[in-house]
């Protein structure tokens, strides 16, 4: 049937962003066995579309039809609200490419392909969904989006082609309980963390699907909120009734969208068969195009056989010659230079410095390479003698090029978004160009590419990276620079010797970059790297670079008060020893105990001696003690002390910066296999919160004059993340009706009503609980609570007797992980287990390691993710993320604006985990603000 689009056509309408995204998700990384582009996303969408073409055969088949697509992601609704789809992770970098390819697929089907740029595909699909109605014609929306269910109904219906299903009036009155001329009030209502609509706070679909069945609709809700009888609800539809409004006009769909075509133009055609037959053989589509070809009835066209990418691609074809490396000296030089680096579209660089604190350290000088072989290094402030000639002077060395000319000239490349900027641990390079006016990006990193493939299995520094993967040992920095007090910095090294060492480490990178990026989507972790390890580089160093302020009096008075506790505790040790010694010698110590004392372990032994003939006095052993004696208890204080006087409140004073009176840590990305991120230099991770000691010293941590500190902590996350994992009923429970889940664990483990709870029956609860998770032993459990170890074990049976689905968990864990030499989070980090198989002591290590991996990796992601949304969603507040403690997030911010950033920023916090992982349980925030950190934790 043809002619004007009227009674009788059918109209199929395909969400083709909704299509590419179902593909990338639900199939595994495919590249290009020829070039290694990847094409997942485009197969699955070629698949999907010739399904939908073979399907649609008989009295019902469209009669029009069109694939409708996003274009860029600003619409009118962005300038309604700044912060709509705010939240939405960036594009994964594989399946950027992707997008355009999708686009020649639909015309290779030669099936209209329309988008138009300020709006949504959804806001077309709605203006033709009318158009058909109004024509008397038939609509099938192609999608399961719940926002397109607002124009089922006279003659529009979808249909959910992955599950096969149509979805018509009765369809979303299950989905929202309203039919579809009051999804949109629903919506308004519930908002969509997803889209950050932002709706009324702590109404979902079934309260809103409720209060508008009630009411009627939204505006005599809003008008008649003060006859709502529960307090908390009446009081938020009051306070938010504008955001609520607002919500509305974000989710209802614009079905007046000017368009540039008709319907008539949808008309159903049939594929040119060399077209879409040569489009799929260049995607290489083997199955898919004899399919195709035989349904069409073609011949097959010949796709060559290329051999496929191997696991590590040979990138030694060229050898590593430093003498072929080239020094760049002028303007002219670095121009041909960056001539390459446009035609190549991407450059590794590396930069050099006086030293590793990026926040002190002066630039020296810039490498670059474009291909394996071909690096320059572009010195700019080297000195023309070495610092140990005892006539040295500081006069530049001859060669080089001016740094404001270099810098001026690298700027632009830099910072253009068509070049990829390729390193090694890139977060210190990013830093390093920021300290002179450059926003590096975008970037790849080859550490975070080893390490999103290879955690757990080896180290990922580039020595290390290119010994194993390149079989090339890297010029070694120490003799170039020395040690000791005769040391150099960089830039007193000759410039002959530079060039070839920095010349060689951009060389090595840009090699070691051709051979990861390849085999992130063989080891089925791109979206680990894309979603969860490149993105957060620049996060990280915006927030090391920012540093948080530290009070030097406060750190100074806590040492004063320290080491007064100290001598007393000395005092109350030399009591119980019978006479003085040196407490900070672990040899008296020994000598104390087991010789003089003659004290054994619990288990009626004596510990170890090393090589020296000394007692072993390790935490361990003092921690076994501390159960049956007070002088270890004692002495453990002591040492307690001593490591915060010492590591903390005397160490912390040398860390403040001169010139900005802050102290600027710095995170380690790929240091723990678990995703955890390590703080370094100084580290303010390990500040200790159980003991009074410990909270005090965040005490000098402070906010600027007219700031405020805030802190947002996910409540309990790994127990949380443990209970969804390991599918634990009176968990899921306790967590969902907010019930105190170590007072709720006392009272099944120890039969004791939540009424009669006392603080230390709940103090051993808290310790099981989040001792299983490590996979906490008899053993270490007892001194945790410094109790009796069978006393300990009794406990630890008893847990697992009440909530057997934990040991099944574990069991299940430990039995992957010796499978498949790795376990995963719940977002497909990959942590391998090589210890898994050994034995001895060795092998308990590795089976705890395993069974709190997927944890604690899981709970480390969420947070990844959040830190990673953040930046975004507070833009326009005044206020700046600082530091991140484990499932800690410390903001500053000014003073007035806290309850808005609370609320900005827990959300963010508690939705981290959609759309990607939908948990069981629901993640929670605590918040608190003040002047310094112990006042806001």
């Amino acid at each position: 049937m043809s002619g004007t689009f009227g009674k009788g056509h059918h109209l199929h309408l395909i969400d083709g962003s909704a299509f590419i995204f179902r593909a990338y998700h639900a199939l595994p990384p495919l590249t290009r066995k020829s070039d290694g582009l990847p094409i997942g996303a485009v197969s699955g969408f070629c698949n999907m579309i010739f399904k939908m073409v073979e399907d649609n055969t008989g009295p019902d088949a469209p009669t029009h039809v069109a694939v409708i697509f996003d274009k860029g992601s600003h619409t009118f609704r962005n300038d309604m609200y700044d912060l709509y789809k705010a939240n939405r992770e960036a594009m994964p970098e594989d399946l950027r490419p992707q997008i355009p390819l999708t686009r020649q697929a639909t015309e290779a089907f030669n099936i209209a392909c329309k988008e138009l740029e300020g709006f949504e595909a959804d806001d077309i699909i709605a203006t033709l969904a009318r158009q058909a109605r109004e024509a008397g014609g038939r609509c099938t929306i192609i999608s399961s989006d719940k926002d397109l269910m607002q124009l089922v109904g006279d003659g529009v219906e979808m249909l959910d082609a992955m599950k096969n299903t149509r979805i018509d009036r009765d369809g979303v009155f299950d989905k929202f309980g309203v039919y579809p001329d009051r999804v949109v009030d629903v919506q308004a209502l519930a908002g969509d963390s997803v889209d950050n609509v932002p709706g009324a706070p702590g109404i979902g679909i079934k309260t809103a699907a409720l209060l508008i069945n009630e009411y009627g609709d939204l505006d005599a809700l809003l008008e008649r909120a003060e006859e709502i009888k529960q307090p908390k609800r009446r009081q938020t539809l009051i306070e938010h009734a504008d955001q609520i409004r607002l919500s509305r006009k974000l989710v209802l769909l614009d079905d007046r969208t000017p368009l540039d075509f008709t319907l008539d133009d949808l008309e159903v055609r049939e594929p040119d068969s060399d077209k879409l037959l040569a489009f799929l053989a260049e995607m290489e589509f083997r199955t898919l195009t004899k399919r195709v070809a035989e349904k069409m009835g073609a011949e097959m066209p010949t796709i060559e056989d290329t051999p496929a990418l191997p696991d590590a691609p040979q990138v030694d074809d060229v050898p590593f010659d430093t003498d072929n490396y080239e020094q760049v000296g002028d303007a002219g030089t670095l121009e041909k230079w960056l001539d390459a680096i446009y035609e190549a579209g991407h450059v590794a660089i590396d930069t050099e410095t006086t030293g590793l604190n990026e926040m002190t350290a002066d630039l020296v000088g810039i490498s670059l390479a474009v291909e394996p072989g071909k690096a320059c290094y572009i010195p700019l402030i080297h000195k023309a003698n070495r610092g140990d000639d005892l006539f040295g002077s500081d006069d530049l060395a001859e060669g080089q090029m001016d740094l404001d000319t270099c810098l001026g000239m690298l700027k632009p490349v830099l910072e253009d978004p068509s070049i990829l900027k390729i390193g090694q641990n890139m977060k210190y390079d990013v830093k390093i160009l920021a300290q002179v006016g450059i926003a590096m990006a975008p970037i790849d990193d080859t550490m975070l590419m080893s390490y999103a493939q290879h955690a757990g299995l080896h180290g990922h520094g580039m020595d290390a990276l290119s010994e194993r993967y390149l079989d090339h040992t890297p010029i070694p920095i120490k003799p170039l620079l020395g040690s000791g007090k005769s040391a150099i910095t960089f830039d007193k090294v000759p410039l002959e010797d530079a060039v070839k060492y920095a010349a060689e480490d951009a060389d090595i990178t840009l090699r070691l970059w051709k051979l990861l990026k390849p085999q992130l989507h063989a080891a089925q972790v791109t979206k680990v790297y894309e979603t969860l390890e490149r993105p957060l580089v620049p996060v990280l160093a915006d927030m090391e670079r920012a540093g948080i302020k530290v009070d030097r009096d406060t750190l100074s008075r806590m040492s004063n008060a320290f080491s007064q506790k100290m001598a007393g505790l000395e005092d109350e040790i030399f009591g119980l020893a019978g006479r003085k010694f040196s407490v900070g010698s672990p040899k008296q110590i020994g000598e104390i105990l087991f010789d003089e004392m003659s004290l054994d372990l619990p288990d009626g032994k004596k510990p170890a001696k090393g090589k020296s003939g000394a007692w072993s006095t390790g935490a361990d052993v003092l921690e076994d003690l501390a159960t049956v004696h007070d002088l270890p208890r004692r002495i453990l204080d002591w040492r307690q002390l001593d490591k915060l006087k010492s590591t903390y409140t005397d160490a912390l004073q040398n860390h403040i910066n001169k010139d900005t009176g802050r102290v600027h840590t710095s995170y380690s990305i790929a240091g723990a296999s678990t995703g955890r991120l390590a703080s370094t230099d100084p580290n303010l991770q390990n500040i200790p919160i159980r003991s009074e000691e410990g909270r005090r010293i965040r005490e000098a941590f402070v906010a600027e004059e007219g700031k405020t500190l805030v802190a947002l902590d996910y409540s309990q996350i790994e127990l949380r993340i443990l209970a969804h994992i390991a599918d634990i009923p009176e968990l899921k429970q306790a967590f969902a009706d907010d019930i105190d889940i170590h007072a709720l664990t006392a009272s099944e483990m120890f039969n004791v009503p939540l009424p009669e709870m006392t603080p230390d029956i709940r103090r051993q609860a808290k310790a099981i609980n989040f001792g299983v998770i490590y996979g906490i032993s008899g053993f270490g459990l007892a001194r945790n609570l410094r109790i009796p170890r069978a006393e300990a074990q009794g406990f630890i049976d008893r847990y697992f007797e009440r909530f057997p689905g934990i040991r099944t968990y574990m069991d299940d864990t430990k039995a992957f992980a010796k499978k498949h030499g790795y376990v995963q989070t719940l977002f497909g980090r990959r942590i391998h287990t090589p210890e898994i198989g050994a034995k001895g002591p060795r092998a308990g290590f590795a089976a705890r390691a395993a069974i709190n991996a997927p944890i604690q990796g899981t709970a480390a992601d969420v947070i990844r993710r959040a830190m990673i949304r953040m930046p975004d969603a507070i833009r326009n507040l005044p206020a700046r993320m600082l530091l991140q403690v484990h499932d800690e997030l410390l903001f500053e911010v000014e003073q007035g604006a806290e309850e808005e950033l609370i609320s900005t920023a827990r959300k963010v916090m508690e939705d981290a985990n959609e759309p990607v992982v939908r948990l069981d349980v629901k993640l929670t925030v605590d918040a608190g603000q003040g002047s310094n950190w112990a006042e806001a934790h």
